[in-house]
């Protein structure tokens, strides 16, 4: 194999310039692919129904995710109900509270928010303990956080509304690239459910976190990079280093 020219990152492109995979290209003259290789779908209003539960009887929403913002209202207007001006509203962070900006006029509704962490969250939550909360979530999700609720006693529902999916990357199946860089333990599972027979030589595996990490080996794939490491907290910074180590060497 030669120097590494070509690299695939299993997420959809940035939406700006900003994003370091540009100035990685940049740097070291890489063509760079963006690819998902999964996808949300949401629940269907009559799979919700099926859940027995009564969006308008919660006064509380409890949000981690801006996936679950889209699904909560999506929903509700699919089941035609009506979310009260007085609902209040519980985001795991700053960022993903803004975004309820999409859905209802965000300075006049009772919005918190946490620091991306859910046990700072929780501490704000218990101030409004009488609260009936939902909580909504993907159908492949932590128990995590409905064992928190449920340790500190919230009065709580899940509502399983969207879940995420393997997509079709049949047109990927004669393109060849230096390095393929997964995020999930989904997007292993998407690779191998894409290209049964899928070998990887000398092909490099890049993954961030140590899920994906564990999915990848447990898969029977060789891991070249892994993120965050000290030197490299991010998975660029990695993919920089490794490139820098092996085209040296070409």
């Amino acid at each position: 194999m030669g120097r590494i020219r070509k690299i695939l990152v299993s997420q959809p492109q940035p939406e700006n310039n900003k994003s370091p995979y540009f100035d990685l290209a940049s740097k070291h003259n890489l063509k760079i692919d963006f690819r998902p290789f999964i996808h949300v779908e949401g629940v269907s209003a009559r799979d919700f129904r099926q859940e027995k539960v009564d969006l308008g009887s919660h006064t509380a929403v409890l949000f981690t995710s801006k996936t679950a913002i889209d699904h909560y209202f999506r929903i509700a207007e699919e089941t035609r109900v009506n979310i009260p001006d007085t609902m209040k509203y519980f985001c795991v962070s700053e960022a993903t509270a803004y975004y309820l900006q999409k859905y209802i006029v965000y300075r006049k509704r009772k919005i918190f928010y946490g620091n991306g962490q859910i046990t700072d969250l929780i501490e704000i939550m218990n101030k409004h303990s009488e609260e009936k909360f939902l909580l909504p979530l993907s159908a492949a999700h932590k128990e995590e956080i409905p064992e928190l609720l449920k340790t500190n006693s919230f009065n709580y529902s899940k509502a399983v509304l969207y879940r995420t999916e393997c997509s079709d990357l049949s047109d990927l199946a004669d393109v060849n690239y230096d390095i393929l860089v997964f995020y999930s333990p989904s997007g292993i599972k998407s690779l191998f459910q894409n290209f049964p027979d899928f070998k990887q030589n000398d092909t490099k595996i890049a993954s961030f976190g140590t899920k994906t990490a564990k999915a990848a080996k447990e898969a029977g794939l060789r891991l070249d990079i892994t993120a965050p490491q000290p030197q490299a907290p991010s998975m660029t910074m990695a993919i920089e280093n490794f490139i820098k180590n092996y085209n040296k060497n070409k």
